[in-house]
């Protein structure tokens, strides 16, 4: 029996279709085993707050083992895992293939799984999972100047977080009535010859995203011009609906399954056209590479969107290393502190936001791989918000001490996040796409 193990990790697929899947006794089993390993390790205390729970709940039970904590007591640990990944892909030695074959974050899945399937969840985790129903709504003019004013009041704000359960310092981005398609109805209609290099053809379709779509519709702009001035061909997808991370981090996989309905036939047919697939959002482009890939091994055209599917800094990284990405850069950016999200850490593409903005002269990239505590809902909710503010501290403390010109980070979310705790030490935060953007001044 081995120690550890220093092989690549691999994932086995979500066998959720499984009757045993669901199997309470058999799950109940398994979280003590892993459990158990985890609490002889401890290596990923640093990471969230679902590894100090748990040995927290062992410290202080009768044995100081697994088995004096009462298996009532295992949600409390479930209830902190955010499934951002980093456990598996950067600190547990027992992962596949090792003999342990230790998967937390989807062991952690499944058991968010079951007690979706047998409990449920409250009208607040419905809604702000809802992201497709949200956005419907958000974008009727009236509700949308009033709802946006509603949620920068402070009053309505306390009064909000009683009623509903959203923290009232929690960031909560600004909803537009139009989305990336109104915005850049001019810019998508650019003629451009498709280039294939390496593994990219030369044409992109953007898969806009919830957010992107109408929290951030300016970000589609930015794509738009920075992959149009690098002559590569790229145009919005034309019908999308959410990737369903909201609700597999929720564990209603039912839900994830209908949005995969929706979307990987209309990515699938953009995939036989001819186009590459990106995505502004590291959660999103992350469900299409991995998630789904793992809870629907068998879909051949889940497994044919995986393969084209880009984070978009690897792609612009990849036609950089074929002398395809232009380096015309016409206004340095100084120094950036870059938080690096963990959806596109555990992509295992490498730092190509980092890469690619260094290209850029006078400028400087001073990366943070910390987690920023965020992850969508987490430090949203009431009840984790204070905790999402202590896993973001490392990070908050970083940015403070480099004092750059810019703070950023892929995930839009992560950024406002981080951006409110640091206040008056961040002198700006946007998308390291749009940095990318005022680099060329287009």
């Amino acid at each position: 029996m081995r120690e550890g193990s220093l092989e690549a990790p691999t994932r086995h697929p979500v066998d959720w279709k499984n009757d045993l899947f669901w199997d309470k006794s058999d799950l109940e089993a398994e979280l003590e085993r892993v459990y158990d390993i985890c609490h002889g390790c401890r290596r990923c205390v640093s990471l969230c707050d679902a590894f100090p729970t748990l040995f927290d709940l062992v410290d202080e039970s009768e044995t100081m083992e697994v088995d004096g904590v009462a298996k009532t007591d295992y949600k409390k640990v479930v209830d902190q895992c955010y499934l951002c990944d980093l456990c598996y892909l950067t600190k547990c030695p027992y992962v596949p293939p090792h003999e342990w074959n230790v998967d937390f974050p989807h062991l952690m899945l499944r058991a968010k799984a079951q007690d979706f399937k047998e409990n449920g969840t409250s009208f607040r985790n419905k809604t702000l999972t809802n992201t497709d129903a949200m956005n419907k709504l958000m974008k009727i003019p009236v509700i949308n100047q009033a709802g946006n004013a509603l949620l920068e009041n402070k009053t309505f704000r306390s009064v909000f977080e009683k009623g509903f359960g959203v923290h009232r310092d929690a960031p909560v981005p600004k909803y537009h009535t139009k989305n990336v398609a109104k915005l850049t109805k001019g810019l998508a209609q650019v003629s451009i010859t498709a280039k294939p290099v390496g593994r990219t053809t030369g044409k992109v379709a953007l898969y806009a995203t919830c957010y992107g779509n109408y929290n951030t519709p300016d970000l589609g702009a930015d794509f738009l011009k920075v992959f149009q001035h690098n002559e590569v061909e790229i145009k919005l997808v034309p019908k999308e609906r959410c990737c369903g991370m909201p609700k597999f981090e929720l564990g209603d996989l039912d839900s994830v399954e209908q949005s995969m309905q929706y979307n990987i036939p209309v990515l699938a047919k953009l995939v036989d056209e001819g186009y590459d697939l990106v995505a502004p959002i590291p959660s999103c482009v992350l469900m299409y590479k991995q998630e789904l890939p793992l809870m629907f091994p068998d879909n051949k055209d889940v497994i044919k969107v995986r393969n084209a599917f880009f984070d978009p800094f690897e792609y612009l990284m990849i036609r950089h290393k074929g002398g395809e990405l232009k380096t015309d850069f016409k206004q340095e950016l100084g120094d950036i502190s870059y938080q690096v999200a963990c959806h596109q850490r555990v992509q295992k593409i490498g730092g190509k936001t980092k890469d690619l903005l260094s290209l850029v002269p006078g400028t400087q990239v001073l990366s943070i791989e910390r987690c920023s505590g965020h992850d969508g809902t987490y430090a949203v909710k009431q009840e984790t918000y204070d905790k999402s503010v202590k896993i973001a501290r490392p990070v908050v403390r970083k940015v403070t001490e480099q004092a750059a010109n810019h703070f950023t980070s892929d995930c839009p979310m992560a950024n406002a996040h981080i951006a409110k705790l640091a206040g008056d030490a961040i002198k700006s935060n946007e998308h390291p796409m749009t940095l990318l953007r005022r680099a060329y001044s287009l």
